[in-house]
């Protein structure tokens, strides 16, 4: 998806809602958020795949618009020396869906979802479970892809010393494949979770040989 379509999706999401609020200017706010240079994962591309997987189980969702929303604003704030990027996201949803006079409890029900994508636990709401194996889709991409990630995400932590980051997430990594699925939901354990194990051991693989 590109730039035109991503807007083209945001537009088309915003007049579904029907709200108040100018949608250019939250849209351009959100895509400035996403530019911002110390990202080389967490950008416009991921919140475009993460539409695109939405597209393919839309259908399933209990309450769509506020999953679409709320994969717009998951990662709106992203700072990897943080540990609240989540709460940030989420209050920065309240705030401007707030001013756009969106209903408390769309508001709320977007701020939970992107709560959700802390990955703590395996929610129990179907629409929080849908989002996270969303976030998580690219740990089932070809291993091409998911390699990439990986160079992504080091790119982000670069301040943080190799065999450190290698053991740190070396813990992130085995906790999803220690999961008896790793997907929350059969449309993704379906579509993704063969090849997301496959890609998770490789990666330890190489994690462990720098450790």
């Amino acid at each position: 998806m590109d730039y035109a379509a991503s807007a083209a999706r945001w537009f088309t999401l915003w007049n579904h809602i029907e709200v108040e609020g100018n949608a250019p200017v939250i849209y351009h706010g959100l895509v400035t958020r996403y530019m911002e240079p110390h990202r080389a994962y967490h950008t416009l591309s991921h919140i475009q795949d993460c539409l695109v997987d939405f597209a393919g189980c839309r259908h399933l969702a209990v309450n769509p618009n506020a999953v679409e929303m709320a994969i717009w604003f998951h990662d709106a704030v992203y700072d990897p020396k943080a540990k609240d990027n989540e709460e940030q996201s989420a209050a920065l949803a309240m705030e401007i869906l707030g001013r756009a006079l969106l209903p408390e409890h769309f508001r709320r029900a977007v701020a939970d979802l992107i709560m959700a994508t802390k990955h703590l636990t395996v929610p129990t709401d179907p629409d929080a479970r849908m989002l996270v194996d969303i976030d998580l889709g690219i740990l089932g991409k070809s291993e091409e892809r998911f390699d990439a990630y990986e160079r992504q995400i080091r790119t982000e932590y670069q301040w943080v010393p190799l065999k450190e980051f290698a053991i740190a997430r070396t813990g992130i990594l085995k906790a999803f494949l220690d999961r008896p699925s790793i997907y929350a939901t059969r449309f993704f354990r379906d579509r993704y979770e063969r090849v997301a194990r496959q890609n998770l051991a490789h990666s330890l693989d190489r994690l462990n040989a720098i450790i």
